[in-house]
Parts: C-alpha cells; sequence; structure tokens
C-alpha cells in the first residue's frame, strides 16, 4: 500500500470514504465495534492515560471509542477486597464506552464475585477473562496460561463470570494462548467450553506459554480456531506490527478482529493507521520527531492525571521513551537523560534539545516492539500435565495463585 505522511497529531478525522471496508463492525453482546480492533490488555501499559490516547487517535483526535480498549488486568482478589489501588485502576474516563475491564482469577466463586461488582455497581460495559499469562510466577501455580488444561476448572469460571453478568446484558470474553508448549494445546477445548458456556467472543494469541512472545506466531492456530468456533467471533492476536499485519492477519485466517498489543507501544497513532485499514484506506500516519514527542509529552500529562502525582508519571513514562523514539537519531546522551526524567519541566527542557524537524525513520521506527526474550520450560505445579482435572494439592496451589498476583503482577 501507498503511505501517506500525516503531520498533525492526532489527525483530523478521516474524510468519507468509498473503499470497500476490510471486515463488518464487531459486535460483543450489545456493543457494536465499529473499527474491529482491540486494544489487547497490557500490564503496567494500558491504565486510563495510555488508553485515551489510543481512543484519540483511533475517532480523528475525539475523545470517543471506535475500536475496544480493556484495562490492564485486574486480580480478583484484589477486586473483592477493595484494595485502593485496583478500584483506582477500573476508574475509566467519562468518554470511555465501552468501558472494558480485563480480570484474571483462579476461583470460580471469586470471580463471579468480582463480576458481580462491576455489573452490580455499572463499573464495566464489557470483561474479558485471562488465560494467557505466561510468567512464571502465574503458571507455577497453575493460573493463566496454565489454568485451561484443567478443563473443569476453567469451564466453572468461565461460567461463573457469564453468570453474573448475563442478567446486566455485559458481555465476557475470554482471551488464551494456544496451549502451554506444543505437545500440549488447549485452545480448542477451551473455546468449544466457553462458546458453549455463552461468552461473546474469544480471541486467541497464536503463542504458546512456552515461546511467552518469542519466536513467531502461529497464524494458522488463529484459522483453526476460526474453523472451530462457529457461533460467536474469533479474535486474532501476535505479530501485528502495522496496519497491514492486521489486514494480512484477516485474509489469512478469516478472524473476526484483531487484538493489539506490543504493536502500539510508542505508537498510540497505530489506531488511526488501523481504522483507517479496516475502513479499505491508505492513509498512515508517519510523524515528525516533533510530532512524537508532543505525544510522548501529552502522554505523561495524562499520566500525571491519572496518578495524580506529576513525579510518578514521569517514572511511568520512563520505560515508553524506547518506544517513542524507536529508528530517531535522539543520540545515547538524550535517551539516558530522558530515562531519569522528574518532572514535566524536565522533560520540556530535553525535548527542546531535538531536532522537531527529524523525519520519521521508515523502516528503523516499524517492526517488533517491547522484548521479545526466548523460549523456555513453563513453571508449573508438581504433576501438572499428568491429568487435566485438578488433584487435591494442587487445588491447593490454584487457590494461592491470586493472591501471589494482588498487587497487579
Amino acid at each position: 500500500m501507498s503511505a501517506t505522511t500525516i503531520t498533525a497529531l492526532p489527525p483530523s478525522a478521516p474524510a468519507p470514504s468509498t473503499a470497500e471496508a476490510v471486515l463488518p463492525p464487531l459486535q460483543l453482546g450489545p456493543h457494536t465495534i465499529e473499527s474491529p480492533v482491540v486494544l489487547a490488555p497490557m500490564a503496567g501499559i494500558t491504565n486510563r492515560a495510555f488508553r485515551r490516547l489510543c481512543r484519540e487517535y483511533a475517532s480523528g483526535g475525539s475523545s470517543g471509542s471506535t475500536s475496544l480498549y480493556v484495562s490492564e488486568m485486574i486480580t480478583t482478589r484484589a477486586l473483592v477486597e477493595r484494595t485502593p489501588e485496583t478500584m483506582r485502576l477500573i476508574e475509566h474516563d467519562p468518554e470511555e464506552s465501552p468501558r472494558s475491564i480485563q480480570l484474571y482469577g483462579v476461583d470460580p466463586a471469586t470471580v463471579g464475585a468480582a463480576v458481580r461488582i462491576l455489573v452490580s455497581e455499572d463499573r464495566a460495559d464489557h470483561i474479558d477473562l485471562n488465560f494467557g499469562c505466561p510468567v512464571p510466577k502465574v503458571t507455577r501455580k497453575g493460573g493463566g496460561a496454565a489454568l485451561p488444561w484443567k478443563k473443569e476448572l476453567f469451564r466453572s469460571i468461565v461460567a461463573a463470570a457469564v453468570r453474573e453478568a448475563s442478567p446486566y446484558d455485559v458481555p465476557v470474553t475470554v482471551k488464551m494462548r494456544t496451549g502451554i508448549d506444543p505437545e500440549h494445546l488447549t485452545y480448542l477445548d477451551a473455546a468449544r467450553a466457553a462458546e458453549v458456556e455463552g461468552v461473546a467472543a474469544v480471541a486467541l494469541h497464536a503463542r504458546t506459554a512456552a515461546q511467552a512472545y518469542s519466536g513467531t506466531a502461529d497464524w494458522s492456530a488463529i484459522a483453526r480456531l476460526k474453523e472451530t468456533v462457529t457461533t460467536i467471533p474469533v479474535l486474532g492476536n501476535g505479530d501485528i506490527w502495522s496496519a497491514e499485519d492486521a489486514v494480512d492477519m484477516v485474509r489469512q485466517t478469516g478472524c473476526d478482529g484483531v487484538v493489539v498489543g506490543r504493536g502500539c507501544l510508542g505508537r498510540p497513532w497505530l489506531f488511526t493507521d488501523l481504522a483507517a485499514a479496516f475502513a479499505g484506506r491508505s492513509v498512515r500516519v508517519q510523524p515528525a520527531l516533533g510530532e512524537v514527542t508532543e505525544v510522548l509529552r501529552r502522554h505523561t500529562v495524562y499520566l500525571a492525571e491519572f496518578y495524580g502525582d506529576e513525579f510518578r508519571a514521569c517514572r511511568d513514562i520512563r520505560k515508553h521513551i524506547a518506544w517513542y523514539l524507536k529508528g530517531f537519531p535522539a543520540g545515547s546522551t538524550v535517551r539516558n537523560q530522558l530515562a531519569l526524567v522528574d518532572s514535566l519541566a524536565a522533560l520540556d527542557r530535553l525535548i527542546e534539545t531535538m531536532d522537531p524537524t527529524s523525519p520519521w525513520p521508515g523502516e528503523a521506527a516499524e517492526g517488533q516492539r517491547g522484548r521479545a526474550g526466548s523460549s523456555r520450560v513453563v513453571a508449573l505445579p508438581e504433576n501438572w500435565l499428568a491429568s487435566r482435572e485438578l488433584d487435591e494439592a494442587q487445588r491447593a496451589q490454584v487457590a494461592s495463585a491470586e493472591s501471589s498476583v494482588a498487587d497487579g503482577g
């Protein structure tokens, strides 16, 4: 596709087009998602500030929603206990609609209680369940991507969430990986069970837990899932670094929408590209360095509003800096100083040292973002793979899994 450089961020609303849309809007229960794109929940990233930036780019500068923007992972135990940090993390901007929250839980009763809080107190319009986390401290106790191996536990958790959400017409979706490793795949069984229990959609990150974020996502697994699950939407996730990647995934797999995670790190304007691509337009955002630093600063301001603390916002933005400046000739000294920034004034002084006219670096700024790591043996409870049912020792380990990540890990 040809590319058109946009020199104002956020871009103005795209002009009406007669181009043919790649996909129809995504329907999740009562919610129509005009652009079938979901911002993946990412711990420490998809807070209210980042979601606001992404919404602005997808909707041409307004703060409304054309895609679905999911919160970072919320542990159900912490939500039921109403810890102050968790109650802050589930807040949304007034303009966010649908309000989307991802929950992590390993106990059906606790998951059900957490969902009941969200729906009965009108705190969410969509709930996603996390069965994809590959982090060792989660999987070694049977949570995250390890949990679907235990078929009845998985089904019970999904059923509890749907049972509590359904009376309020709040759709529940499930996000998962293909399995623990190539010898222990779970996604087809889990998706069929979730479909029977009444979820509104399933999303598949086409990697195993053993891969973490390494290697290449197996898009053929998304195609197999689409062939298997026929009554609800299937969303694809993995290796979407550009709008073209998203369209390619749809064409190769037949999926009903895409979930975008690391591809938008330091690049919230990817949602402009995605909205245009799915509408059949070739417009793409290619900002100069001055426009990128403007977004970096605005992100910091939004974080300060979110935390109510400028210093904490500046500490948070540090991890985004390398992503924003990827490919640009900012210089190692400036990059190192930015990684220590502690105030908006200090950020402004450093931004002033950079050349705002430096153009979009093209290929150097494209491709993978975030750490890929390497494949590994998945940490699991003892004898976890011996059976697809829980034994008593494993039940006790799973029961302790929520408290181990109640701090948001």
